[in-house]
């Protein structure tokens, strides 16, 4: 297997399904980090946090899968197809902060078309995972890609990382930008134009 193909393969093996999850071994997990932390978790505002923790990553962390809804292209519909703004919010698998943005998704049909709301679907499904955005960018594009098989994938994510406003460098309101062109998206240079035009006008 290709070091693409198994990078494919990754995103689905990743996803938690809710029967993965632990709940008494994630508050017990959660407690002990605050008593390292030197948090005294006897206190009683401070009892039930755990398993609000615990709660809380828990949701982070189970995707919702989806049917897959396609419809003919019976019209020959040619031009790109783009959702744009859709609102995602994710963990950084490095120090677990979260990172929140928005997703622009477009592609170039060719004898199928996706329904409209599964695109802002797919997004949800990667975003609720331990990511890297640049990691998550790629995989909107690969699923799109290998199961509608289009003529183009275009996926550009904008998003603020806590994990940068908060800590280290402590840079509250700068966003990363990353991108995913495929097919006529990347090699068709009125396309690509098109896209990231139509991504960036936000009138």
């Amino acid at each position: 297997m290709t070091s693409e193909s198994s990078a494919r393969q990754k995103p689905f093996a990743s996803i938690t399904s809710p029967h993965d999850i632990d709940h008494e071994g994630a508050e017990r997990a959660v407690g002990q980090l605050l008593e390292a932390l030197g948090i005294d978790t006897t206190d009683e505002s401070l009892q039930e946090t755990p398993q609000r923790v615990a709660r809380a990553f828990a949701e982070f962390l189970k995707p919702r899968p989806f049917r897959l809804t396609t419809f003919p292209n019976d019209e020959g519909y040619d031009e790109l197809i783009i959702a744009r703004n859709i609102r995602f919010h994710s963990l950084c698998e490095h120090h677990l902060l979260p990172f929140i943005g928005v997703a622009h998704v477009a592609y170039l049909p060719r004898d199928r078309i996706l329904g409209l709301s599964k695109l802002a679907r797919l997004v949800e499904m990667f975003a609720r995972s331990l990511q890297v955005q640049e990691r998550m960018t790629q995989q909107v594009a690969n699923w799109l890609q290998d199961n509608l098989q289009p003529k183009g994938v275009g996926v550009i994510l904008e998003a603020e990382h806590m994990c940068m406003a908060l800590r280290g460098v402590e840079k509250p309101g700068s966003t990363t930008v990353t991108s995913a062109l495929l097919g006529a998206v990347r090699n068709d240079p009125r396309t690509r134009d098109e896209f990231l035009r139509l991504a960036r006008d936000t009138t």
